[in-house]
C-alpha cells in the first residue's frame, strides 16, 4: 500500500516538472496564469499524498521502548529515527527562518546606510539578532540528540 502511494506520488513530482518546462516553453501568455494553475493543482494532489504517505509510515517507526533480559530499557530504532527526526526539523527550521530574517533585515539595512551612514552600527545588531535563530535552532537539536 505505501509503495503504491509513494509510486503515485513519484509520478506527480514527474508530472508536475515536465508540465512546468511544457508550459514555460509554450506559453504564449506573458502573465503566466497558466503556470500558477498548473502549480496549484500539483500542490493539491502531492500534499495529500505526502500526508498520507507520514500518517501510514509514521505507526510503523515509533515502537515502544523494550525492556532487554537485564531488566534495562532498552531504545527502539524508531525512537531513535524519531528523535533524529526532531532535531534535523529544530535545524532545518530554524535555519529557513534565519535566511529569510536576514534577507529582510540586511536589505533594509542597507537601505538606512544609503540614507545614513551613522546607523551602521545599529543595522548589524539587528542582523546579528537575525542570524541568533539559527543558534538557537542547533542548541536545540543538540539538546534533543543527547537528552
Amino acid at each position: 500500500m505505501i509503495l503504491y502511494i509513494a509510486l503515485l506520488a513519484l509520478a506527480v513530482v514527474t508530472i508536475t516538472i515536465y508540465s512546468g518546462l511544457y508550459l514555460l516553453k509554450n506559453n504564449e501568455d506573458s502573465s503566466k496564469a497558466k503556470i500558477k494553475k498548473a502549480l496549484k493543482i500539483n500542490l493539491s494532489t502531492f500534499l495529500p499524498l505526502m500526508i498520507m504517505i507520514i500518517v501510514l509510515i509514521l505507526p510503523f517507526s515509533s515502537k515502544a521502548a523494550s525492556t532487554d533480559a537485564a531488566g534495562m530499557m532498552a531504545t527502539s530504532a524508531g525512537a531513535d529515527g524519531l528523535k533524529f527526526i526532531g532535531a534535523a526539523l529544530s535545524t532545518g527550521l530554524a535555519t529557513i527562518g534565519t535566511g529569510y530574517a536576514v534577507g529582510t533585515v540586511g536589505s533594509a539595512a542597507l537601505g538606512a546606510i544609503s540614507e545614513d551612514a551613522s546607523i551602521l552600527g545599529r543595522t548589524i545588531i539587528f542582523v546579528g539578532l537575525a542570524e541568533g535563530i539559527a543558534i538557537f535552532g542547533v542548541i536545540i537539536s543538540i539538546l534533543i540528540l543527547y537528552a
